[in-house]
């Protein structure tokens, strides 16, 4: 029995539990109990919820920890043991993985005990919809798959240069026109989220206990939105939603108050959508040409004493991180915003290599760790994969990745919150493509970020790849057929 992500501690009985139906005797989780039979329901299958079946117990233990559980499966009952309702979801997607088989009359179970809590807080996924859009449901679909794997921070990359993907009222032109670029053929591609979508999604990943962070990228990054309101530009454009993939010179415009007037609005809608307590600005690759020759964002800096543009992109991440704490929200951005001066309260993405968020543990920051080299799901996953110029990130590479940098002090260790992998779209095209690129990826994600770093075992992780690639290609996930498709063309 070997689970994914591995616990702390795990042993293994003789014998097995052959359940026909079962019942769950629980009083203290008693709000909990919808959540634990659709668990349970998608666990199990045709196995019945019936009063006179095998009994799960569910306990609530208040001295341990958040997400902590301890999980026994005896021959003729099981226990579970948590704190909150998260240490049993946990619980539960554990027992899912001791399953030795299911005939939709009877499920056999291996007898066996599991402790566990999670290495870090901070077990994230970001995928970015605006290079290329992907609907509800394969949104949901990735949602289950993070759960599954004790994953539980969805970061949704919503706004770009190359599409604004959320509606705001108060700006119709952002999903009218800001959604939607020419391609090289003459077609237009783009789309959006509604709302009441938007809502639809947070809704679901709440129940799946995942907590989903917006990102809307500022300063930079910003052509999409330029496009529609090109008054919050330093030139006033015009400008199109752009249909390649890079870095463009044209940014917010940091000398006009109005720009300020403009995000904070944006900022209003989107903080009643998600009710996380983070907020991502993006804060990256921000060109400063525009800034340099621009009479607003020089009288600016002159006006505020900035040395240089380095100063004035920190003086406007300190602006909206303003708006933000108002709101009880913490920025996060990516670790350019360590240039100029830090924000004192912003949560550093270090995502160019581990020096940013070293630097921003020693400035006493919260960092979350999540280098290209590491942990960027949108290198290909396999060397025979030559479809664009990109380096090899294989699953055994992401496996062997430790989240905390050498050289830190203990107080420093405990503000690294944990790691995440970005899966960025530009090459991605389709839907299989982008589960070749996740799967068996997450995986080692997984076991990065929930197990112990002393605690890991390639090897054993190693021998039940294939078992859980299986298991998830009976749950739908296609991303066997793109590989497949790599091979027969070559």
């Amino acid at each position: 029995m070997r689970i994914i992500p591995k616990p702390k501690e795990c042993k293994v009985f003789p014998d097995s539990m052959k359940m026909g139906n079962y019942k769950i005797d629980t009083i203290h989780f008693a709000d909990q109990l919808e959540m634990i039979k659709c668990q349970l329901a998608f666990i199990f299958g045709d196995i019945n919820y019936d009063e006179t079946g095998s009994t799960i117990l569910i306990l609530q233990r208040e001295e341990m920890q958040e997400e902590e559980y301890k999980l026994i499966v005896f021959e003729a009952s099981i226990s579970i043991e948590a704190a909150t309702a998260k240490g049993v979801f946990y619980a539960l997607q554990s027992l899912r993985q001791m399953i030795l088989s299911n005939t939709g009359k009877e499920v056999e179970i291996q007898c066996g005990m599991v402790s566990d809590a999670p290495a870090f807080d901070w077990r994230g996924l970001h995928i970015d919809v605006c290079r290329h859009f992907y609907s509800i449901d394969f949104i949901k679909k990735q949602l289950d798959l993070m759960a599954m794997y004790k994953l539980n921070k969805f970061h949704w990359h919503l706004t770009e240069d190359q599409g604004w993907r959320i509606e705001i009222k108060k700006y119709p032109k952002l999903t009218s026109e800001s959604a939607w670029r020419k391609t090289k053929d003459g077609s237009i591609y783009g789309g959006f989220y509604t709302q009441e979508e938007i809502k639809d999604v947070v809704e679901y990943a709440s129940k799946l206990h995942i907590e989903v962070i917006p990102e809307i990228e500022l300063p930079g990054h910003s052509v999409a939105a330029l496009a529609a309101y090109p008054e919050y530009s330093c030139t006033g454009g015009p400008f199109e939603v752009i249909d390649v993939w890079g870095v463009t010179d044209d940014v917010y415009c940091a000398g006009k108050d109005i720009t300020f007037d403009f995000l904070r609005d944006i900022i209003d809608e989107v903080c009643e959508l998600f009710p996380s307590k983070y907020f991502h600005i993006g804060g990256d690759e921000c060109p400063k040409s525009r800034w340099k020759e621009c009479p607003d964002c020089q009288q600016r800096m002159k006006d505020e004493g900035l040395k240089n543009e380095d100063e004035l992109q920190s003086w406007f991440i300190r602006q909206i991180e303003k708006v933000l704490l108002e709101k009880g929200k913490t920025l996060i951005g990516w670790d350019e915003i360590l240039e100029g001066g830090l924000a004192d309260t912003a949560v550093v993405m270090s995502w160019r290599g581990i020096d940013g968020g070293i630097e921003a543990v020693k400035h006493g920051n919260q960092a979350i760790m999540t280098p290209w080299a590491n942990l960027y799901f949108d290198k290909r996953p396999f060397p025979e994969d030559k479809k664009v110029d990109l380096p090899i990130l294989s699953w055994e590479d992401v496996y062997k990745y430790n989240p905390i940098p050498e050289g830190l002090t203990p107080d420093q260790e405990k503000l690294i919150i944990g790691a995440q992998a970005n899966i960025w779209t530009e090459h991605i095209y389709t839907e299989n493509e982008f589960e070749y690129m996740l799967i068996p990826r997450i995986f080692s994600l997984s076991e990065i970020v929930w197990t112990d770093y002393a605690n890991k075992d390639f090897e054993s992780f190693k021998s039940v790849v294939p078992k859980h690639e299986d298991y998830l290609t009976k749950l739908g996930y296609d991303f066997k057929t793109y590989k497949e498709q790599l091979e027969t063309n070559r």
